[in-house]
């Protein structure tokens, strides 16, 4: 579904890039008993979900319109989050594609009560769709690095892309392979 329309196609020609801190936000949330899993820590469903409000937000903000999630990369939980914490989820543009970009997440979490510095409790990245009215893809500004630590996150962005798309194609080689080979119907 990402990167699959042309700028010819979609009518747009020459999109000026945005740089990296024009979309960077952060969500902030107190946690509470509702969102606790049966050992009394926060359920990783919460975070998750907060994770793709915050990149969510981002995606649409960069590519200046309705974006959804096309994939979910290596969610990463740290530290368990408890009850009273107040949770960090910050969110920024690292790639972009045609179509697509990469969010980079940092949750962090402090307890509400104290002056303790939050503790990075878990990490993600996503990959979203930039998308119109009609559900199909349309072209996103390309994000333009500021810094050392961007520019680092845009070439890793890089080499997650390429794994991602070579994770995908072996598998449908797999896949059709055993179904040519009467395996899998």
């Amino acid at each position: 579904m990402t990167d699959q329309v042309t700028a010819a196609e979609s009518g747009t020609t020459d999109i000026p890039g945005k740089p990296t801190s024009a979309s960077r936000t952060t969500l902030s949330h107190i946690m509470t008993h509702n969102d606790t899993n049966l050992l009394g820590t926060v359920h990783g469903g919460v975070i998750m979900k907060l994770v793709d409000d915050a990149a969510g937000a981002v995606a649409g903000r960069h590519s200046g319109g309705p974006a959804v999630t096309a994939s979910m990369d290596e969610m990463v939980f740290l530290e368990p989050v408890r009850v009273g914490d107040l949770v960090h989820v910050k969110a920024q543009v690292n790639w972009t594609g045609r179509t697509s970009m990469e969010v980079g997440v940092r949750v962090l979490a402090e307890r509400w009560n104290e002056s303790a510095p939050a503790t990075q409790v878990g990490s993600a990245y996503l990959v979203f769709a930039a998308v119109d009215a009609d559900g199909k893809p349309r072209v996103v500004p390309q994000v333009v690095p500021e810094t050392e630590r961007d520019e680092r996150r845009y070439q890793e962005a890089q080499i997650r892309r390429t794994h991602r798309l070579a994770r995908r194609r072996a598998i449908r080689e797999l896949r059709e392979r055993r179904i040519a080979e009467g395996y899998e119907h």
